[in-house]
């Protein structure tokens, strides 16, 4: 079974689309094991003891949606630091990906994250999907945009990440992208696919597993091109590999990452 951590807040806006996109998740009926989880947070500790799942109406609702289209799910209240306890949560149950809600586009048509979801991508050691409040996934063959660049074992783990979606092979078509940054102007050097061993590691993975995989190089300003490469392909997710540790093992998100996770229209998934 492939096992999903949703841990809500009491939005309910966000806690809705976060089940919807992991019934929208491949095979999720069959496949998906979800555990919606509630962590108390410390300006509620007073009023822990007496906390249930059912007062929480968030909560309440993502499993509600989630059960209604048959995926099995399990109802918990946690208490403790919020970000830390869903990190402990997800390594408990061997969760496979923590699916988080974004927050609220602003003025300026970015999205704002919050501190937990911040945290939670920066300390979490396995897939965190950030979920969308204007993209609403679509049935039948999902659609992923792969980004990668030059750092193999980045596109080694967004390969391994789509590849380990419920039954892949029948229900996943991937594009492996590369963008040659700021490549795009007339007389610029040519450049293919096949100069990013990155890139064609990651489709052969992929290809490997039965996963369909669209090969695509362009040029231009990266997160601009990924984002305009997903609407175009009207993909129901991009998956890119934006994590990496400094020598002092903290964790840091390149700026292409939050770029595009901050602008993207539909959920981005951040893997190692």
């Amino acid at each position: 079974m492939y096992r999903v951590l949703v841990p809500v807040d009491r939005s309910e806006e966000r806690a809705f689309h976060q089940a919807q996109y992991v019934s929208q998740l491949p095979n999720a009926a069959d496949d998906i094991e979800a555990t919606v989880l509630y962590v108390v947070p410390p300006d509620e500790f007073s009023d822990s003891d007496a906390m249930e799942f059912s007062d929480i109406d968030a909560a309440v609702g993502a499993a509600n949606i989630l059960e209604g289209e048959g995926v099995s799910v399990m109802r918990t209240v946690d208490v403790g630091g919020v970000s830390d306890q869903i990190v402990r949560s997800a390594e408990g149950l061997e969760a496979d990906e923590i699916v988080m809600g974004g927050r609220k586009q602003s003025g300026v048509s970015r999205m704002i994250l919050g501190s937990t979801v911040q945290d939670v991508m920066l300390s979490a050691e396995r897939p965190v999907t950030i979920t969308s409040q204007t993209a609403v996934p679509s049935e039948g063959i999902r659609q992923v945009l792969i980004p990668v660049d030059a750092d193999v074992e980045r596109a080694h783990h967004q390969a391994a990440y789509v590849a380990g979606l419920p039954k892949a092979a029948e229900t996943v078509e991937a594009t492996v992208l590369v963008v040659f940054r700021h490549q795009d102007y007339k007389g610029a050097p040519p450049h293919t696919f096949e100069e990013i061993d990155a890139a064609v590691g990651a489709a052969d993975a992929l290809e490997d597993e039965g996963v369909p995989v669209e090969r695509v190089a362009i040029g231009g300003e990266v997160a601009r091109k990924i984002l305009d490469m997903a609407a175009e392909r009207d993909a129901d997710s991009i998956v890119i590999g934006g994590r990496k540790r400094s020598g002092l093992q903290e964790v840091l998100m390149g700026s292409i990452t939050q770029d595009v996770m901050l602008s993207a229209e539909r959920p981005v998934t951040i893997t190692g």
